[in-house]
């Protein structure tokens, strides 16, 4: 059955409600405040008052106790609540890639509804103020005090336009209201985790949904996955890497199926991970660790579980080292061999797939440099200032693999390769002979994610063909079907951080046209104002998890990427 419509909620869904309203309400609060003889500035009132909500929540008295530090009266509370609470709307705009993605969707051929309820003045006020009003099919706005229900609107649309519920997709953020709708009827339910409800946690069955995202521009992938019949639990997804490059992959992955593997590297040798390794004698944990927690399943339980697994000591004995590696270290001595320990951290922290090491072998990346001499252990390989690596080989020959990574890799329908330190943590993987010949025999449409800028040490002044050729030397020409390259420049300031430590932009050459991979060119920066969750061990310029996962599922479900330049 094919989605033929979809129906979008307003508030939070197609606009930032709870922060420019919120911040709207507070600015309007801090003029009265001032107009009625509190000696501080709008932009002082207005600080105090995001500093206390931050603090205490927006049911906080902090009228009454900026009133009562001030001396004013009671009727200073009530003019200033008056204004907080005013239904004035006004500078509000929908978040980037709304007006374009709905002109997508409707040149596609769906048809578009937009429901919310509300005062109906307030409500058709934003819809204008938002540019909406020419997008929709159909707009209903339900009076919240005698409109129809949010149900009964449903039906309504279903009457009216003679489709049937399996024919239709919810998209909203909150999964009590719109998304438990959408379950009970049969819809699709996709859940935009925006606003003030992204971390309500899911009480019941109903509250469930088919599809959690970030971005709107998402759902045009989701819904042709979706008529192609690749749905969640039938496309299976292989991300091999490592480092900073695979748990940003498996966050963005997560959104569109439920068979993910991440196959990671196991040579590091740095920082608490090799000390680790040297003490106990195992496999370095801190790659495996940042896997977990990017497919862990709620988006609280990830920032949760991000500050407490990345978490370092910065004094005593344990100066440096990281909580997770502690964890899981405890977990490996438990279960008696690494990858039984992350099987045990799955259960614990509920993943959506599964984490396995490319090999259970203690082994280590080694490199030959240009210069004839040779370097051991990744920390060395990696090092910056010495000869460029000419080649790049296992300390061990014979290293053993988990057959589920072999099985899982060859019926897999999609293979991501990278993003991540081009020998360090994605070509390493590749030097597991078993990886590498499953890879080649495996039928799966296979993507190499380009990395954005070079890596000093590993691949100073590579361009996009130096990338792709590498790849091939330990992979084998021909294998890799589509190389995904970032085509959005970053700007100065932070283009001159970087070097200043002597990376730079991968370039894309003309040569990389010669070569047997598929080029595809779009947007895949993170935008930088958004708050991150940090898996490297600094603030990096890196892949945007939302914008790389859905570049690699429009390439399998063979639709234009997002921005794609040709």
């Amino acid at each position: 059955m094919k989605i033929k419509a979809i129906i979008f909620d307003l508030d939070d869904t197609l606009y930032d409600c709870t922060g420019m309203l919120a911040e709207a309400s507070r600015r309007r609060a801090a003029k009265t405040l001032v107009d009625l003889g509190i000696p501080c500035s709008e932009e002082e009132i207005y600080n105090i008052l995001n500093e206390e909500f931050a603090k205490h929540g927006s049911s906080f008295y902090v009228f009454n106790e900026i009133a009562k530090k001030y001396g004013k009266s009671h009727d200073t509370v009530q003019k200033a609540l008056k204004a907080y609470n005013s239904s004035e709307v006004a500078n509000i705009e929908a978040f980037p890639d709304v007006i374009s993605t709905l002109k997508q969707l409707r040149r596609s051929g769906y048809k578009l509804f937009l429901v919310t309820l509300g005062v109906h003045q307030r409500q058709e006020k934003k819809i204008k103020l938002l540019g909406l009003s020419d997008l929709f099919d159909e707009i209903i706005i339900s009076d919240q005090e005698v409109g129809l229900l949010l149900e009964e609107c449903y039906e309504m649309l279903l009457t009216m336009h003679n489709l049937r519920a399996h024919e239709v997709a919810v998209v909203g953020d909150r999964t009590r209201e719109e998304l438990r709708i959408g379950n009970t009827m049969g819809m699709t339910t996709i859940r935009m985790l925006h606003g003030r409800f992204k971390l309500s946690p899911i009480n019941a069955r109903l509250q469930n949904v088919d599809y959690k995202i970030k971005r709107i521009f998402q759902i045009p992938t989701i819904i042709s996955l979706i008529n192609k019949g690749m749905t969640p639990d039938v496309v299976k997804i292989v991300a091999i890497g490592g480092g900073t490059g695979l748990p940003i992959a498996l966050d963005g992955i997560k959104s569109y199926s439920n068979n993910i593997t991440g196959i990671v590297a196991v040579t590091d040798s740095g920082r608490s991970s090799g000390v680790l390794r040297e003490q106990f004698g195992i496999l370095p944990p801190g790659d495996a660790r940042n896997c977990l927690v990017a497919l862990s399943k709620s988006e609280e339980q990830e920032q949760d579980l991000n500050n407490l697994f990345q978490y370092r000591f910065d004094k005593g004995s344990l100066d440096g080292m990281s909580l997770g590696n502690l964890l899981m270290t405890a977990l490996i001595d438990i279960t008696g061999s690494f990858d039984q320990a992350i099987k045990k951290a799955s259960r614990i922290l509920s993943i959506k797939g599964k984490v396995l090491p490319s090999t259970l072998t203690s082994t280590h990346i080694c490199a030959e440099l240009e210069d004839g001499t040779y370097v051991e252990e990744e920390y060395n390989v990696r090092a910056v200032g010495k000869a460029p690596i000419k080649t790049v080989y296992l300390k061990d020959k014979d290293v053993k693999v988990l057959p589920e990574a072999v099985n899982d890799i060859k019926n897999a329908e999609i293979i991501i390769i990278g993003p991540g330190s081009l020998y360090t943590s994605v070509i390493t993987n590749l030097l597991v002979h078993d990886i590498k010949t499953a890879i080649k025999e495996s039928t799966a449409v296979k993507i190499y994610i380009c990395n954005i800028v070079s890596q000093p040490g590993q691949s100073d002044n590579y361009s996009v063909s130096d990338h792709i050729r590498a790849i091939e030397k330990y992979l084998g020409e021909g294998v890799i079907d589509y190389v995904v390259v970032n085509n959005n420049t970053p700007g100065k300031e932070i283009l001159k951080k970087y070097e200043e430590k002597g990376a730079g932009v991968i370039i894309m050459d003309e040569d990389s046209y010669n070569l047997k991979p598929i080029i595809k060119k779009t947007d895949l920066v993170e935008d930088l104002p958004d708050h991150r969750i940090l898996w490297e061990k600094e603030d990096m310029l890196r892949h945007d998890p939302e914008k790389l996962a859905d570049a690699v599922y429009r390439i399998f479900a063979e639709i234009p990427l997002y921005r794609e330049e040709d």
